[in-house]
Parts: C-alpha cells; structure tokens; sequence
C-alpha cells in the first residue's frame, strides 16, 4: 500500500542522490515525527525517483529542477542533504549550489547542503543512526524505496571499523536507500536545531 503524502505546508527535511545514466537519481522526505516519504510531482504525480531506462539513458535534470521547484512551493522545506555525486562532468555540485541560491530560507541561510554520501565520516554515523531510529521511522510503502531498503548491503571498511551501503549486484539499486539515510541525518540535525510541532496521520512501519 503505497500512502500519500503528508498534507500542503507540511514542514519536512529532504535527501538527494543524483546520478547521470547508470544509477537511480532520487529524492525524499521526511517530517518531523519521522514519516519517510517520495514526493509526488507535476500533472502526473510522478514519484521522484528517476531511472535512466526510463529517459533514454540519460537522467533528465530539468526534471530534478521542475520537482524541487514544486516540493519548495508545497511544503515548508527546512533543510535538504544532497550528494553531488562524484567530482567530475556527472557531478551535481554546481546544480546543489544553483537550488540552495534560488530556494534559500528568509534569513538567507541555505536549505540545500552537499553531503558526499563517499564520505566515511559523514556516512557511516548516518546510516548507525539510522538503523537505530527504525524502531519509530515510519514510511508512506513506496516499493522503491522499499527495493532499495532489501539490495542495501553492508561493505565493510579495510579497518574493520565502519561500513557503508553497496549493491549485491549491479543491477540491484541502492540508491532509495542511500537517500532514505540522508534525508533522515538532515531531518534529525533539525530536529536538534528545532522543530515545530506539527499534526499527526496515518503511516505504516517498516
């Protein structure tokens, strides 16, 4: 049962995963009390969640652009973690800077922020924290995001001491799941810095 979002003026915390033409490219959200969601865009309702087969092989950016425009306008976007992928023409760096520019808060303090998912230190807390706040993480059942959740694997670091997400094989995506883990980092930094209260509907458990 795939949910529907949470109502218009929701406050909400968003992740990014951005890709060119082999992985998924994905967006997600996330509320205050933890309900994990896929955003719905334009006159189809499409899930923001783009893959390469789907657009002749290539990631369609505008459409990345057009569904953040619209996530800005309905919902109160606190802060959104976006990984700009790797350092190079296929890099999202320069898109990341474009949205936190054109969509900034009202004191001008940025509402989009790089978070390089290959970052160890960055990453691997993130994922800890967020196999730790399962027990109340909720979600709207969108099954790909629930895929990604089932290929997620962990790879263990040559120390032995961290671990990051990978993919049994190739063509087993991961990349709702990478997402779903920095969309919630975001959303717990904010609810450190804050958080409004906001009303209560229905969810289900993963």
């Amino acid at each position: 049962m795939w949910l529907p979002p949470p109502p218009e003026g929701t406050a909400v915390c968003g992740g990014f995963d951005g890709s060119e033409n082999n992985d998924w490219t994905v967006i997600k959200l996330e509320t205050r009390e933890g309900y994990l969601f896929t955003p719905r865009y334009g006159p189809d309702r499409l899930p923001t969640i783009w893959k390469p087969s789907d657009w002749d092989n290539k990631i369609p950016r505008g459409q990345i652009r057009a569904a953040w425009a619209e996530i800005v306008e309905t919902y109160d976007l606190l802060r959104a973690y976006c990984d700009p992928g790797f350092h190079d023409e296929t890099s999202y760096e320069t898109e990341i800077e474009e949205w936190a520019t054109e969509w900034p808060h009202v004191d001008g303090s940025p509402r989009f922020v790089t978070f390089p998912t290959t970052s160890a230190q960055r990453m691997y807390p993130a994922i800890r924290r967020f196999e730790a706040d399962l027990q109340w993480i909720t979600h709207d059942g969108c099954p790909l995001t629930e895929s990604g959740m089932r290929n997620a694997r962990k790879i263990i670091a040559r120390t032995g001491r961290t671990y990051t997400l990978g993919k049994p094989a190739h063509h087993q995506k991961i990349d709702t799941a990478v997402t779903s883990v920095i969309c919630h980092e975001a959303a717990a930094d904010q609810r450190a810095a804050g958080w409004i209260v906001e009303p209560d509907y229905a969810s289900v458990s993963y």
